[in-house]
């Protein structure tokens, strides 16, 4: 006779279904596309920063090359929603890696040779923008053909996103060090290789029955496609509203955030400093996808935005002149935050939005999201320069809290109901409650 011990506990046969719904051969594929990606772009800012400065360029510099890449991403991508939904979001990918791989093998080489000419950079910077329009779109729809439990999967991908993160920019300082910035561009240059070959070897399953598929040829349908992508993304209160809100975080929060911490820690503590600073941004997204992998908020946007206070402590502790640990805890704060709300946010969109409109409606998500942030990168050296790197950190900090206040009083946004929140509401209107022997 089998013992009790032998017998799956309920718990354990919920984690064993749990992640079933979430891992396959072909998710795991791609978990290692975007962590592999994600390691080298955390590497960038590493790199641009100390090359730039190494070769006699400030804070307006770095501000400017970031936002070449920013600006062709965000003009960009709502046309990369419509190629994804007309073609193979797989083999669009593929080409954005294989594109960036060569555009970082060339700045590399600069770097390597001593001839930095920041247009040179900014071009370079330019196409891997328009490379990351083509790819993003087809994120969204990837993640719920690979995997059931949609919130679960993001989860992961945060996870491995941000373990990436934590490696990065101590591995770029590293670089930096004891190689040279063209060291840390060939390196990421590597990483789009490795992130071809998984989605290369991915299989994609067919798309959900009722999908519809854009059919169509010649600039009237592209047009029309992109109407019925704006028409869709209008019509969701909750999703406009964010973005709204997003675009005023984007000008004074993120936007000059990254160039600004970046240059302050470099030229006050040195990269390897920065990297660490950084890395401690990484550590806080690593926790903040781990608990987005545990709770389950009925309310998941509601949950989001109150989670992503705490991003106010990252560039509040540097525009504090606070010293290297109070530094790394307010990043490790802030990372935790942004990542939950990115888990709470993602999975809302993924499941929310018709399967057939959601590269558009995401593309317009990211555009919207990043429209203003090349605004702010740009704008981050001329307001350092007539108030002080210091105090637009300091504003960057008490703007974060009023972000989040404003996406808690937008009704739409913290009511949204969670669909399967939802779809168990109804069906507890229609079937009786089991009894508590059934539930075990």
């Amino acid at each position: 006779m089998t013992g009790p011990s032998s017998q799956p506990t309920p718990e354990g046969a919920a984690g064993a279904q749990a992640a079933r719904a979430v891992w396959s051969r072909d998710f795991a594929l791609f978990f290692v596309a975007r962590a592999i990606a994600r390691l080298g772009d955390t590497m960038l800012p590493v790199a641009l920063a100390a090359g730039l400065l190494q070769h006699g360029y400030g804070a307006g510099a770095v501000g400017v090359s970031m936002a070449a890449t920013a600006a062709a991403f965000a003009g960009l991508v709502v046309f990369g929603g419509v190629l994804a939904d007309r073609f193979s979001t797989r083999k669009l990918m593929i080409g954005a890696d294989l594109v960036r791989l060569g555009t970082q093998a060339l700045a590399a080489g600069l770097f390597f040779s001593g001839h930095v000419v920041l247009w040179q950079v900014c071009a370079i910077g330019f196409v891997n923008g328009v490379a990351g329009a083509v790819f993003q779109p087809g994120v969204a729809s990837t993640v719920p053909r690979l995997a059931s439990d949609i919130q679960g999967a993001n989860g992961a991908i945060r996870v491995a996103e941000s373990a990436a993160q934590l490696a990065g920019p101590a591995v770029a300082g590293l670089l930096v060090g004891f190689a040279s910035p063209g060291g840390v561009f060939a390196a990421h240059a590597t990483t789009y290789g490795i992130s071809a070959l998984c989605l290369l070897l991915l299989r994609l399953p067919p798309l959900a029955p009722g999908s519809r598929v854009v059919t169509g040829r010649g600039t009237k349908a592209f047009r029309a496609d992109l109407v019925e992508g704006w028409r869709e993304f209008r019509s969701r209160q909750w999703l406009w509203g964010v973005i709204a809100v997003w675009c005023v975080y984007m000008i004074a929060v993120w936007g000059p955030t990254v160039p600004l911490v970046a240059t302050q820690v470099v030229q006050e503590h040195g990269p390897r400093v920065y990297g660490l600073v950084n890395s401690a941004l990484g550590a806080g997204t690593v926790v903040g996808g781990l608990l987005a992998l545990r709770l389950r908020p009925r309310r998941m946007l509601r949950a989001g935005a109150i989670a992503l206070v705490g991003f106010a402590a990252f560039p509040a502790s540097v525009g504090a002149g606070l010293g290297v640990p109070a530094m790394a805890t307010g990043a490790a704060v802030a990372g935790a935050g942004m990542s939950f709300w990115g888990v709470m946010w993602a999975t809302s969109v993924q499941t929310q939005v018709p399967p057939d409109v959601l590269n558009r409606i995401h593309a317009y998500d990211v555009a919207g999201s990043l429209a203003m942030m090349p605004v702010g990168q740009a704008l981050a050296g001329p307001a350092a320069s007539a108030v002080g790197a210091d105090h637009v950190l300091l504003v960057a900090g008490a703007t974060s809290f009023a972000v989040c206040a404003a996406l808690l009083l937008i009704p739409a946004v913290r009511g949204l109901v969670r669909v399967d929140a939802a779809a168990a509401g109804s069906n507890r209107a229609a079937v009786p409650e089991p009894s508590r022997a059934q539930k075990g």
